[in-house]
């Protein structure tokens, strides 16, 4: 009685839990009876929830469903607490018990873990996470260990602990050792750091979860190694990075700073000093050499500076300490050892010096960069030999060094230019002996084009003049344009390789400056036979031609001047010929005027033949010119009429003008009608075309024919429309106001209309209920509706007049847009008849129509009636309109029809 009275009587069942008590005290066995009284007491108090937790438990201890349920309640009841209360303890006492028969589930292995982590119970959470780990398979040990992971990741879990754990979590899943790797690194174990990354990086088969390359790997073991040089022991530093180098060129520069900057964390200046230099003389790049120079400036810059404080420091301590605080030894061995340089600690003038070095040679260091880049680069080689100007022997050994590395097949720029700038560089020092041995063996070398061994001759020959060595420089280019022998030739092409030298014999700008130095320093004879030998090898242009032409003209060899022209314009075609026949023909008409005409017209006519007709003006003019001086006028006209069919389309005009003044000069105003008209007739452009016209027309005026002028313009109207070109509407109003009368205006204001109707491309009808007998149109409804219709004014203004005039008119009158041949008119004044009058004054314009009694109206044509069944509804509606129409007098009638009527009226 005592103890149950210890229970509370809320604890007991009441009379609603009855029946599941009768149920499964039926069944005790039975999970669906317990479950169904836990579901039904889901409300009552956790205490009483446990009591019915237990004794199901006690009856079915195997029941995961009934464990899982009962540690879910009791975690989330204990979590309010804090984790010094003794529910906790209780809760860790029932996940024990549990584990007796659930020690196969992992769900429950992982609330135990979870809850003794939060209450941070590291050694219990340890153990219970080795006894889960032996419990379970080991396919299951993965949603074990990330817990385990955290657990050792708290605070106050020894390093050592964290360790292990890592080291067993490796051995169950090795591609987490990036993860292991952070963790060393936070817990500040560089050393061992290092070594997991060094074995990871020379492990091929590794692949990283995080997806970081071997290159980034790569740069972080750098990293790590040079930042704690002096904590990580037993790893060859210097040949990881060096093989880094090698192996990943895109960060040479960075690779070579983490080096020196693991010597100078070891103390290790000087050999720092050498990383730094061996870097920046084997990087290929601007960017590297950047990185490594920047870098090298800095530790010199700090060396300095070091250098400086250490010395303010010794000189406070001096001057605070005296001598006093020195022992007689020290004393002894600063008298005897004074003076020597090799106890001189002052060394602040060297690092000084070093560091400005350093600045001085950046230039030059960053020229080599770029030489090693491509060694054949002939431009840098140039910008190099000029930094060491002031210099001659860096310069000379420079020059050395760009000769032998640069090759001429793959040469950038022109590699020539060195040799040349080489042996320039010994004339500038008077040592003409180096220069020639240089040239000598420049004209031996490969180049990839005839032109550079030319230039080296040349260059070769320009010095010898420069010091009045006119025969050496004679002889030199009589050595290069020689031609190899056939032996020669035939060593060559047994070796497959042909060289530029084999060919030298055919270079155009070698045998122009032999030449030339032939023309200024030889003789004639010799000057021929160069020239000749330069036709012979079909090596000439048309400036050699000409020049050969002029030194025969010179020395009076007219007729040899000629065959070379002869031979020039065998030569060549169009358009190089061009200045060659012109100066041929000019040559020959000044030199034989009229004596050799013949010659001379057969030479004229051979050059018309040959030359396109875009080219051929200037010659027609100078054969043109040939007759008019020399022979006949009517050749001369001939030759004009010629050149206006046989020329371009866009000189035909100007050609034209030539032709009328001359004919005009020589046979008279009167005689260029005839070419005015066959310039019009030519087809010529509309624009030149019109432009002849009133130059013709202009003729005529000049010559008193005012109807053929009129004519003329008239002609010429259908090429100027009225809104574009005012110009010529100006001129032919000019001359009708000084030359016409009353007509001859009204007529030429009738074809400017027609020509303006002619050239619009719009036509405009006025609405069919505005031509209807019965309805008036007035003048201001025609100006309205036309303006609504986007009529332009001057048309309006034309049909406001004509309804002014004639209000009883309501027709549109459509002018006459066709062409109009040319025709002569009366200039006379003409009285007209009185009808004639009238009708001019009420429509000038006016139509006049036949008569509709024309037995044409009359004639009947059958018709063939339509089925009704065709138009349906429509028709009833049309038969309704007839209906209406008749009653009306007839409103729809056509236009012609009503015009008629009008006029019968």
């Amino acid at each position: 009685m005592a103890a149950n009275a210890e229970i509370p009587l809320d604890l007991y069942p009441t009379e609603s839990d009855l029946p599941y008590e009768e149920e499964i005290l039926r069944d005790p066995f039975k999970l669906k009876g317990w479950w169904r009284y836990l579901v039904a007491r889901a409300s009552a108090p956790f205490k009483k929830r446990s009591i019915l937790y237990e004794r199901a438990l006690k009856a079915l201890p195997g029941s995961y469903k009934l464990w899982h349920a009962y540690l879910r309640e009791r975690l989330d009841a204990v979590r309010p607490f804090p984790i010094t209360h003794p529910s906790y303890a209780s809760l860790n006492n029932t996940f024990e018990r549990a584990l007796v028969t659930m020690h196969r589930m992992p769900r429950i292995w992982i609330m135990y873990l979870s809850s003794l982590t939060d209450q941070r119970l590291l050694t219990r959470a340890r153990r219970t996470f080795d006894r889960a780990l032996r419990a379970l398979p080991v396919t299951q040990h993965d949603r074990i260990w990330p817990l385990y992971l955290k657990l050792v990741s708290l605070p106050g879990v020894p390093v050592e602990t964290s360790f292990r754990v890592y080291r067993r979590y490796l051995a169950f899943d090795p591609s987490h050792v990036e993860d292991f790797i952070d963790f060393l690194l936070q817990s500040k174990r560089w050393q061992e750091a290092a070594d997991r990354l060094a074995s990871v990086l020379n492990d091929d088969a590794f692949y990283s979860i995080k997806g970081k390359t071997k290159h980034q790997l790569w740069l972080e073991l750098c990293d790590l190694l040079t930042k704690h040089a002096t904590e990580i022991l037993g790893l060859k530093v210097d040949p990881i990075i060096r093989g880094g180098i090698r192996k990943f060129t895109d960060e040479v520069g960075r690779l070579w700073t983490s080096l020196a900057d693991y010597y100078v964390r070891r103390g290790l200046y000087e050999k720092a000093r050498d990383i730094f230099e061996e870097g920046i003389s084997t990087v290929i790049t601007v960017r590297d050499f950047s990185v490594i120079f920047d870098a090298y400036a800095q530790f010199e810059q700090s060396a300095l500076a070091a250098k400086l404080e250490a010395a303010e420091d010794d000189s406070d301590d001096e001057m605070d300490g005296g001598e006093g605080g020195k022992d007689g030894m020290e004393k002894l061995a600063k008298k005897f050892l004074e003076g020597c340089w090799l106890n001189d600690d002052d060394d602040t003038d060297l690092r000084l010096a070093r560091f400005e070095r350093l600045f001085d040679r950046r230039p030059e260091l960053l020229n080599s960069v770029l030489l090693r880049q491509n060694p054949h680069n002939v431009e840098q080689w140039h910008r190099r030999v000029k930094l060491f100007e002031g210099d001659p022997a860096r310069q000379a050994s420079t020059y050395v060094e760009a000769v032998k590395s640069v090759d001429p097949a793959k040469a950038v720029g022109k590699p020539h230019t060195l040799w040349v700038a080489f042996a320039k560089m010994y004339e500038e020092h008077n040592r003409l002996d180096s220069a020639e041995e240089i040239f000598k063996k420049a004209t031996q070398v490969n180049y990839k084009t005839v032109d550079h061994l030319s230039s080296v001759w040349c260059e070769w020959a320009e010095m010898e003049l420069r010091h009045k060595n006119f025969t050496e420089a004679i002889e030199l280019m009589r050595q290069a344009t020689a031609e190899p022998s056939v032996e020669v030739k035939r060593r060559a092409a047994a070796e497959g390789n042909e060289p530029v030298q084999m060919k030298l014999h055919k270079s155009l700008r070698l045998w122009s400056f032999y030449v030339d130095l032939e023309e200024s320093l030889g003789t004639l004879e010799s000057t021929r036979a160069v020239y000749e030998r330069i036709l012979d090898l079909r090596i000439a242009t048309p400036q050699i031609i000409l020049n050969y032409a002029f030194l025969l003209e010179e020395n009076k060899y007219f007729e040899d001047a000629f065959k070379v022209y002869e031979r020039g314009v065998k030569i060549f075609k169009y358009p190089h010929v061009r200045d060659i026949w012109v100066t041929y023909l000019s040559k020959f008409v000044k030199r034989y005027g009229k004596s050799k005409l013949d010659r001379a017209r057969e030479l004229f006519e051979q050059a018309i033949e040959q030359t396109p007709s875009q080219e051929v003006k200037p010659l027609f003019l100078q054969y043109a010119k040939l007759e008019e001086d020399f022979g006949l006028a009517k050749r001369a006209m001939n030759v004009y009429d010629r050149a206006v069919k046989t020329v371009a389309d866009n000189e035909k005009l100007s050609m034209y003008e030539i032709y009328i003044a001359r004919a005009a000069e020589i046979y008279g105003v009167p005689k260029t009608r005839q070419i005015y008209e066959q310039a019009i007739e030519s087809g010529l452009p509309p624009n030149d075309v019109k432009a002849m016209c009133l130059k013709y027309a202009e003729l005529e005026r000049n010559l008193g024919e005012i109807d053929r002028a009129r004519a003329i313009f008239v002609f010429s109207s259908n090429y100027a429309d009225p809104r574009s070109d005012p110009d010529f509407w100006k001129k032919w109003k000019d001359f009708e106001i000084q030359h016409g009368n009353e007509d001859t205006f009204r007529e030429m204001l009738r074809i400017s209309r027609s020509v303006s109707a002619s050239y619009s491309q719009t036509h405009f009808i006025l609405p069919e209920y505005l031509m209807q007998k019965d309805q008036k149109l007035t003048v201001e409804e025609a100006v309205d509706t036309l303006k609504r219709a986007g009529v332009p004014e001057d048309q309006m203004g034309a049909l406001e007049r004509q309804l002014a005039a004639d209000p009883s008119s309501n027709s549109l009158i459509n002018k006459d847009s066709s062409a109009r041949a040319v025709s002569f008119v009366r200039g006379g004044v003409v009285e007209p008849e009185p009808d004639t009058i009238k009708r001019a004054v009420a429509n000038a314009e006016e139509i006049d129509l036949p008569e509709s009694d024309s037995d044409e109206e009359n004639i009947e044509i059958a018709q063939k009636s339509v089925p009704a069944a065709v138009f349906g509804e429509l028709a009833k509606k049309a038969a309704e309109e007839k209906e209406g129409d008749d009653d009306g007098a007839g409103t729809k009638l056509g236009a012609l029809e009503r015009i008629k009527r009008q006029r019968q009226q």
